[in-house]
């Protein structure tokens, strides 16, 4: 990332974090930028610097946001002494924990999400915990992630528990009633060519460009 870069990236999370308090009350919306660059003592056309079409991107930026926070908590620990399948649940676990003040944002973020954004999150765990598949695995496991990463979130967005400790309980029965799931290949096939791959191949074509 050139310097150039890092400056749009830290005006674009100044404005998201700002605006996370007016989207419990006005969603995603460009009021809640608008009332970010109030908040912030800037003139509004400030947004226009670093997003095109502000309400979308203010989402996806959102799950960025979220993703490198998550990665730069997983940077700290030595995952490599670490079994894959802990791998993945610290890194599902870290990125809700660092979403735990925004529940009421992500809940409203969940419409107005790509199911890019979902891809670009599990491909970026699978790629830290150290997955080098190739062939159809690079796939399905992108794919089982995905329902996990869902799933979970869905689960701990209502739960009450005290360090919402049956979210990872959930969490924990999710990842191994996959291991359990006798040739998922030919189960989720079919699945995945029809939603993942495309996108999986129109991400990795942008990353090239």
């Amino acid at each position: 990332m050139d310097k150039m870069d890092k400056k749009r990236q830290e005006l674009k999370d100044t404005l998201l974090e700002a605006s996370l308090p007016h989207i419990i009350f006005d969603g995603w919306s460009l009021k809640s930028l608008r009332a970010a660059t109030s908040d912030l003592g800037i003139k509004e056309g400030m947004i226009y610097t670093v997003f095109v079409d502000p309400e979308s991107e203010l989402v996806e930026h959102f799950s960025d946001w979220a993703d490198r926070r998550m990665i730069a908590r997983l940077d700290k620990i030595d995952l490599e002494s670490i079994k894959i399948r802990e791998r993945i649940a610290i890194a599902v676990r870290m990125r809700l924990e660092e979403l735990s003040g925004q529940k009421e944002a992500l809940r409203r973020s969940i419409l107005k999400s790509s199911p890019r954004h979902l891809y670009k999150t599990v491909d970026l765990i699978w790629r830290r915990a150290g997955d080098k598949a190739v062939d159809f695995n690079f796939y399905s496991k992108r794919a089982l992630l995905a329902a996990i990463l869902s799933s979970t979130t869905l689960y701990w967005l209502d739960d009450k528990s005290e360090d919402h400790s049956k979210t990872w309980e959930f969490l924990d029965r999710r990842i191994s009633d996959v291991m359990r799931i006798p040739k998922v290949k030919t189960h989720l096939r079919k699945v995945i060519d029809l939603t993942l791959t495309p996108i999986a191949k129109r991400w990795d074509a942008r990353k090239t460009t």
